[in-house]
């Protein structure tokens, strides 16, 4: 029901500036996450893309300031799928950066064949969860400082069909593409409730959301049979600038900024699945911060 209101209702815009506010987007050098960066930008914001391959990146970033009509844009070397990366990258940010306004945890990896991150997770939730767990805590001293500030993780509505395996996290007993990405999925709903609850009072906010089903590289490992079947659906399908709609929303929609915790769809709030809602929350956190080595209370 809550997709067919969101279908009827007028496209949200907004002409917030964020001028003088600092943004980092993980996975900004194409799709939704560049659209991301090009808006952000022309509001005014200082707009840093956290990328793996910077040659496309310094790219994007050209294409972003032609776009933008904003200098104020540049890239920096990140790769989530290694924690060496991940912590050079926090170093430098909370070294160079006054302030953090804006998370905006874009990048991820989909329904891709069996591997393994530098630190022996398995791809999907290596990257898709554990990689921006880890950024997030590294950053959050800056982004408390910087408050009110918001952390926003791009999940999936395919959240819904996922169930987190806490006996096999990284789907060493078995793989099946889709579901470990489902898993990654769940768990960046899952990762924005318990870290709204541990925010409460601190002037910072967090949101997942589904960014609608939208024509991006990330179909590329798609078998020959589900292409056919988005090709299908492509009607129906957003463009990269229309699926960014709903990160820029949770990054600048002021009615926002008493809410913490929820997911959003179509520039609105929008249903989980119930497994989205319960204790598992707590226990995903436990097992993260195990898996990463970290205290985090």
């Amino acid at each position: 029901m809550q997709a067919m209101r969101n279908l009827f209702r007028a496209p949200w815009s907004s002409d917030v500036r964020l001028d003088g506010q600092t943004a980092v987007i993980t996975g900004a050098n194409s799709g939704i996450g560049k659209e991301t960066a090009i808006d952000l930008a022309k509001r005014g914001a200082r707009v840093i893309l956290a990328c793996r391959d910077m040659e496309k990146a310094q790219a994007a970033v050209t294409e972003i300031i032609e776009s933008s009509g904003s200098d104020s844009v540049l890239c920096m070397k990140l790769d989530l799928s290694d924690s060496k990366s991940i912590r050079e990258f926090a170093e430098a940010i909370n070294k160079n950066e006054q302030k953090l306004n804006l998370l905006i945890n874009n990048a991820g990896v989909m329904v891709c064949p069996y591997g393994k991150t530098a630190d022996g997770f398995e791809m999907q939730i290596g990257v898709n969860h554990f990689g921006h767990f880890l950024l997030t805590y590294l950053l959050l001293d800056l982004i408390k400082r910087s408050a009110p500030a918001r952390i926003i993780n791009v999940s999936s509505m395919a959240h819904s069909w996922g169930s987190i395996n806490l006996e096999d996290i990284n789907s060493e007993k078995s793989y099946n593409k889709n579901k470990a990405y489902a898993q990654s999925k769940l768990a960046n709903v899952l990762f924005t409730r318990s870290l709204a609850k541990r925010l409460e009072g601190t002037g910072v906010t967090t949101y997942s959301l589904h960014p609608g089903v939208v024509r991006t590289d990330l179909w590329r490992h798609l078998s020959a049979p589900e292409r056919f079947f988005i090709n299908l659906a492509k009607p129906f399908t957003k463009d990269s600038t229309q699926g960014a709609q709903t990160t820029i929303y949770c990054a600048v929609e002021p009615s926002l900024e008493k809410e913490s915790g929820g997911y959003y769809s179509d520039c609105a709030p929008a249903n989980t699945s119930a497994a989205g809602k319960d204790e598992l929350a707590e226990k995903l956190w436990e097992l993260s911060c195990k898996m990463l080595s970290l205290t985090w209370e």
